[in-house]
């Protein structure tokens, strides 16, 4: 591996590292600030992993986590930061539950139908504040806070007896879908169920990298994001590319909740998970926006969800997986800030001494040619 390849791993790797222990830490001081021992809850959470119910529990939510993570890294990809991801996955998966409790098609049309309502769905509430940016300039943050309000109130009102909901007791839902939108798990006996889809998130992990790294768009995608007046020198539309990138994001975002929707609750209710689309921003920054990274930072923020719970029955609370995940997210920004400041000053000295060397052997050459003479 050339030495410049090194240096690019080197700080890839180096940014997530330093935050993980950071976070660690930092969360240790936490608990002996409590009165609490600092090493015990990680044992037990770990402990935990070891388990194959628990492992079965952490990969599926990890295959959710790992989808929003993805639809917030396309954003970032633009420079562009959505944080509607939220509101866009809810709306999505609602969307898809009532088209599925009201149309009955085969199943090889009613899986696809159910995909392509939550990717409508995504894509048309993210395009919402991707127009208001090319047109009237709105930054995609104020727009996107706004429609997840939006979001939840539309929510709320398609809930209602009389529009799409059905009352079950307490509970507010849209409906059991009919079977044929159902997608059957991979039954691991007592641990559990994998959810089927599963496997989308692991093909759009694949398409992200591919689109990113082998197409023409996503290279335009790149050099706008690093720099719009460059890309538009080279051709590229920036307009053009904000609004393209704002849909795919919200296309992504919409297909979040479908490994639970159509592997276990089959309705969206008040139960359904909420908040997946703010844990992908932090995942999508501690995985670098890398679908590999992204990974491993939603298979570690599952394993603090569903190992954390084990913590209650030995005196400890299990917000504190919630207070690593906050301590995570920072770590993250200030570790990848002070990586990149590294990274610059490698480069500096390394061009430096090139620059010295490069003067050293053209002063020797001189020397040579006048002693020739």
């Amino acid at each position: 591996m050339k030495k410049f390849d090194k240096e690019r791993v080197l700080l890839a790797v180096a940014g997530p590292v330093i935050a993980l222990a950071v976070a660690f830490v930092l969360s240790a001081i936490v608990l002996v600030a409590s009165g609490k021992n600092p090493v015990e809850p990680f044992a037990l959470m770990f402990e935990q992993a070891g388990y194959a119910d628990v492992q079965v529990l952490i990969i599926n939510q990890a295959s959710m986590y790992y989808i929003a993570a993805l639809a917030v890294a396309i954003g970032f990809r633009m420079n562009l930061f959505n944080i509607g991801v939220d509101g866009q996955y809810q709306l999505g998966a609602m969307m898809a539950a009532i088209v599925g409790a009201h149309a009955n098609l085969p199943a090889f049309l009613q899986v696809p139908l159910l995909l392509l309502t939550a990717v409508f769905t995504g894509a048309f509430w993210a395009g919402i504040a991707g127009f208001l940016k090319v047109t009237r300039g709105v930054s995609e943050v104020v727009a996107t806070i706004m429609l997840n309000a939006i979001a939840t109130s539309l929510i709320v009102y398609m809930w209602k007896p009389d529009v799409f909901g059905v009352k079950i007791g307490n509970n507010s839902t849209t409906g059991e879908m009919y079977e044929s939108g159902w997608i059957p798990g991979i039954d691991l006996g007592a641990a559990g169920e994998i959810y089927g889809l599963v496997i989308l998130a692991v093909l759009l992990g694949i398409g992200y990298w591919l689109t990113l790294n082998r197409t023409r768009f996503g290279f335009d995608l790149r050099a706008s994001g690093v720099s719009s007046s460059a890309a538009a020198a080279s051709g590229v539309d920036p307009r053009r590319m904000v609004l393209t990138a704002m849909l795919l994001s919200g296309a992504i975002a919409g297909l979040a909740g479908l490994p639970i929707l159509l592997g276990d609750s089959h309705t969206y209710n008040l139960n359904f998970p909420t908040g997946i689309g703010f844990l992908g921003i932090g995942i999508a920054l501690l995985g670098r926006n890398s679908p590999v990274g992204i990974v491993f930072a939603a298979l570690l923020w599952a394993w603090l969800d569903k190992a954390s719970p084990e913590l209650d029955f030995h005196g400890y609370d299990k917000e504190i997986a919630v207070i690593m995940q906050g301590l995570i997210v920072l770590s993250v920004v200030v570790s990848y800030e002070a990586v990149r400041e590294w990274g610059l000053r490698r480069q500096q000295r390394r061009v430096g001494a090139e620059l010295a060397a490069g003067h050293v052997l053209g002063a020797n050459n001189t020397t040579k040619e006048v002693a020739g003479r």
